[in-house]
């Protein structure tokens, strides 16, 4: 709710009421890797369901006003067809937050989870309980436990960038989905031993104590640093820095995190720009900080002289 005020006061200055869903979802079903066998109509069936799914169901409590909406968009790439109506595929999540007083958005998350697994059959009902995860097919379940997973992980992103824990309530539900996930044969991504990179991780990172400064360096990069900009740059540079240290904290602490890399994906261009016309001592430190904790952009930064 804190961040519902803040932001009605920063768009429109009053409140109303009303339910409005909170995603503003672009979804987009591809299967051009799969058998020409297949009837390929099923996968925008499927399109259609996912896009139904993830914007006219309710995912908080709040009420949305229509420029509140998240903007996100959701990429099932569709690899190959496993047999019995199971396909495998890819998923892209993308997400990201208005800042105050510009047309910009600052990008929340840049991910794509190689583990996606799922039965469907052509108009299927995508249907979802948190208190019954698995429900009957545990394989059909999969999809909409993964795409309810990172609806929360958006969510949770999105609050904790208005307000300081806001998101806590919506990491916790997204670990609870982890902690039910469903199972089955080629169902994975929900376990610590399935890789160092997948959902368990990333819902762990969010809710451990040990990484606690997370949620500080998410508040101060978005909320004190890229909402200052329009006002006050030096300031808004400063604090997006003091974001980032708490984000070095949390990589001293916790080498080779996995929030560490959703963080800084797709991030790279923005803090280049931010940190361009900085004054050169801000820069050199902004520089040292992003060569070491976003090692796979390093190139990009090393522009920043």
């Amino acid at each position: 709710m804190l961040k519902k005020i803040i932001f009605t006061f920063f768009m429109a200055g009053f409140v109303v009421t009303g339910h409005s869903q909170e995603l503003q979802a672009r979804v987009t079903v591809l299967a051009n890797r799969v058998s020409t066998q297949v009837d390929k109509k099923i996968f925008n069936t499927l399109q259609t369901s996912i896009y139904d799914f993830l914007n006219n169901r309710k995912w908080t409590t709040d009420a949305y006003l229509p420029n509140e909406k998240i903007d996100c968009s959701f990429f099932l790439n569709i690899d190959q067809e496993l047999g019995s109506n199971i396909y495998r595929a890819t998923l892209t999540i993308q997400a990201a937050r208005p800042v105050y007083n510009s047309t910009y958005s600052s990008p929340l998350i840049n991910f794509q989870d190689d583990n996606v697994v799922f039965r469907y059959q052509e108009f299927q009902p995508l249907e979802f309980n948190e208190n019954r995860i698995q429900g009957n097919d545990p394989v059909a379940a999969n999809l909409t436990a993964i795409l309810a997973y990172y609806v929360n992980i958006i969510l949770g992103l999105d609050y904790d960038a208005f307000a300081l824990r806001a998101g806590d309530v919506y990491f916790k539900k997204a670990l609870n989905i982890v902690n039910n996930a469903p199972e089955g044969r080629d169902v994975a991504g929900w376990k610590p031993f399935d890789g160092m990179r997948n959902r368990y991780w990333l819902a762990e990172n969010l809710n451990n104590n040990r990484f606690a400064l997370i949620h500080d360096a998410l508040y101060t990069y978005y909320r004190k640093g890229m909402d200052a900009f329009y006002e006050d740059e030096k300031t808004g540079r400063l604090e997006i820095l003091n974001g980032l240290n708490y984000l070095n904290t949390v990589q001293t602490d916790n080498p080779n995190s996995m929030f560490m890399q959703v963080f800084f994906q797709g991030k790279s261009n923005e803090l280049v720009k931010v940190f361009s016309k900085a004054n050169t001592d801000l820069k050199i430190r902004a520089r040292e900080l992003l060569l070491k904790l976003d090692i796979s952009n390093s190139g990009v930064y090393k522009d920043l002289k």
